[in-house]
Order: structure tokens, then sequence, then C-alpha cells
């Protein structure tokens, strides 16, 4: 029997109706700071021992990882993992200001977590911190805003579109603009696309924290480039 139960008279009484698990809004911005937190951990983690041990492959395992961790999250949080990202959705409107506070501070201290795992894994094949100056110090600023630009515009297109509500591509094409950036400009720039990367891959010891302004300018000023742009092209999708 489904929705009703015989009793000994043969009248037949309705079974109480399941009630769907209540969800609080503190219960789920927890979930979503968790997938965060959790997400840019291990995506930054595995940034800074590719890029140490993995050689011609580190672009490769990066994407991937970016990806699943999409893919893993994505449900939950929208998958960020990038406070560029959310920077862009929150210009997009996609996410409150509250929200991207928080997820901003997870993101940071999950990058931050996951560089100084790293740094202890590969502490014995390190080599010198990333620095830059002259000509590199300009062509790294471009290239990370060029590249950052270009993976927010995508994430907000793919995964926040109205256009595209239930595709299945999403990680997939997140993953790999990532992978292409890294690929073509990573030996100009270190390929960090991501606040919460430069943070964890500079406490791993792989970027000098000096040049944090030309990462962090330039990567928060391609999220937000990418932001207004979605909503010029966009004007209809709120």
């Amino acid at each position: 029997m489904t929705q009703a139960t015989a009793t000994h008279n043969n009248t037949v009484t309705q079974a109480p109706p399941v009630q769907a698990p209540v969800t609080t809004p503190g219960a789920l911005a927890v979930r979503k700071y968790a997938v965060e937190l959790l997400g840019t951990f291990l995506f930054v983690f595995t940034v800074a021992t590719a890029a140490s041990i993995s050689g011609t492959l580190a672009p490769l395992a990066i994407g991937a990882t970016l990806m699943v961790m999409i893919y893993a999250g994505g449900h939950i949080s929208g998958g960020h993992f990038n406070p560029a990202v959310t920077l862009g959705a929150l210009v997009r409107g996609r996410i409150g200001a509250g929200d991207a506070v928080a997820y901003w501070v997870v993101q940071v201290v999950g990058g931050i977590l996951g560089g100084l795992l790293a740094r202890w894994v590969i502490f014995p094949t390190h080599d010198v911190a990333k620095t830059l100056s002259g000509h590199l110090l300009g062509a790294s600023f471009v290239v990370e805003l060029l590249f950052t630009f270009a993976l927010v515009y995508v994430v907000l297109n793919v995964a926040t579109s109205r256009d595209h509500p239930n595709n299945s591509f999403y990680g997939l094409a997140i993953g790999f603009t990532v992978f292409a950036g890294a690929t073509a400009v990573g030996g100009i720039s270190g390929g960090v696309f991501n606040p919460a990367v430069f943070f964890g891959a500079a406490t791993a010891g792989l970027f000098a924290w000096s040049t944090i302004w030309v990462f962090l300018l330039a990567e928060l000023l391609g999220g937000l480039v990418a932001g207004l742009v979605f909503r010029a092209l966009n004007p209809a999708d709120k």
C-alpha cells in the first residue's frame, strides 16, 4: 500500500504526508560557505603542487581540478572558488553583497590553507619565489586581466545565464578556460587568474608577496569588467 493503510474494520485512512526536510537560511548559508572553503582549498593545493612538480601537465591538472570541483559543489554554492568570479556574480546580480563578502573570506582562507599544506608537501623541491619587474610586470598585469576577464565572462554565461538553465557543460567550459589560460600565459604571469590562488601560492612560497598588487588589481578588475559586459550584452537577464 502506498498512500493508504487498511484497518481491521475495512475502513481506509490516509497515511501522514511525508515532510520534506526543513532547511533554514542559516543552514543553507553554512553549506554554501563550507563548499566554497573546501573547493578553494583543494583547488589551490592542486595549483601549488602541480605548478611545482608537474611540469607541462600542470595546466591540465589545474583545469581538470577546477572542473570537477565545480561539478561537485556548483549545485550548492555556485562553485565560484575565486573572489574575481564572486565579484562578477555580484555585479551581474546573481549574489548579494553579504554572501559575496562571506565568499571572499572563505575563499581566501581556503587558499591560504591549501598553500600551507602545499608548502609542507613540496618544500624539498621548492624553487625561488616568482617576482615581477620591468616589461614582465606590465605583461603579467595585462595577461592576468585578460584571462581573468575571460574566465569570469565564461562563468557568467554558462553557469548563470537563463539561456542555459540546465546545461551539463558548464564545468567543462570553465575548466578549459583555465587550462587554456595557464597554457598560453603561465610562463609570463604564472597563470593565476584568481586572488585566492595568489594568496595560496604566495603562502606556499611560489610568488613574492611584493607582487600582490599586480595580481589583485588585474584579477578584480577583470571580474568587474566581465560582470559589466555580461549585463550590457544580456540586459533582459536579471
